[in-house]
């Protein structure tokens, strides 16, 4: 055994792979998780101990006898609904900022070293600096799912500052994969399971993302760690796709030639970044490559839905 680590949000899409992953390497795992969005069905392991709660309202005590013997905390856990964050302002705040505060205490009780963070590309809002690097310029906030990470890092980086935990920041573009229960491809596949010759896309398609597989965003998280208190690494495939490309895709892996009806303008929602691309040179130093491209990653989450239709009518 090599070690025991905490994996919060070791429930959901992203940290029940990665949970997966640790177990395969030989570490012994804690999952924290409230289940609002994560599954049970997805922890099937020996040497996994799963505790139910919700890090956003936890007594730093508490959390910390979660976290006692552990040589890591992920930190997975957050409220990810960047599109209907208006409907419920306060969420970013309490499940992204506040739920990180009290990671950051129950690790200081518990004598934690290491804090592995997933922020996201979202905190450089609508960047000019494209492909952009992690030294870009925070601009405008354009949503409260950026700002409150923003916060989040802000945050991290004085306790690293201080020699109080060592932390490293992941800002991801999306994810996609096995797993996978949030986000545009679960949203085209819901509507095309119900009308299989229309498709609405919110915008005018020419949206440009990236997207990485999760078998690649686990790789960073397992391996890139700082060489001193504090490290910032994006994550993401050196490339990008079109809203519009990625409709095709999707429907084609369906055996489907859907109408498309577009909402019309630049962006989906307030809050959506019309253009993503993020710069993971300094990842790629440090020794990681992505192996799935984006075209690769929207299809195997399209095999992977149709596989576990379950999922939809869980969400």
């Amino acid at each position: 055994m090599k070690g025991h680590v905490v994996v919060t949000g070791g429930a959901g899409f992203i940290g029940s792979n990665l949970v997966d992953t640790l177990l395969k390497d030989g570490f012994s795992v804690t999952v924290i998780d409230n289940f609002s969005t994560g599954f049970r069905r997805y922890l099937n392991a020996d040497n996994v101990r799963v505790v139910q709660r919700d890090i956003t309202c936890a007594k730093p005590d508490d959390l910390a006898v979660d976290f006692v013997g552990a040589e890591a905390v992920y930190h997975l856990a957050a409220n990810a609904d960047v599109r209907h964050g208006w409907k419920h302002p306060r969420l970013d705040h309490e499940q992204n900022l506040v739920a990180t505060l009290n990671v950051l205490d129950a690790c200081e009780k518990a004598d934690v070293p290491d804090v592995v963070f997933s922020s996201t590309g979202s905190v450089y809002g609508e960047t000019r600096e494209i492909p952009t690097p992690e030294r870009a310029m925070f601009p405008l906030q354009t949503s409260l799912y950026a700002a409150s990470k923003v916060a989040a890092e802000a945050f991290l980086q004085a306790h690293a500052a201080a020699g109080r935990v060592r932390a490293t920041i992941f800002r991801f573009v999306s994810v996609l994969g096995p797993r996978y229960s949030h986000g545009h491809v679960f949203d085209f596949m819901w509507q095309l399971r119900r009308s299989p010759d229309r498709l609405r896309i919110l915008g005018d398609g020419t949206q440009r993302k990236s997207y990485m597989h999760v078998d690649d965003c686990v790789a960073a998280l397992m391996s890139l760690r700082p060489a001193g208190d504090l490290e910032v690494f994006n994550l993401g495939t050196d490339g990008f796709c079109t809203v519009s490309d990625s409709a095709t895709w999707i429907s084609a892996r369906l055996g489907l030639q859907p109408t498309y009806e577009f909402t019309g303008g630049d962006r989906g929602w307030i809050g959506d970044n019309p253009f993503i691309y993020l710069d993971v040179s300094k990842a790629a130093t440090a020794g990681w490559r992505t192996r799935k491209t984006i075209k690769e990653s929207v299809e195997e989450t399209v095999d992977w839905l149709v596989e576990n239709e379950w999922i939809f009518d869980a969400r």
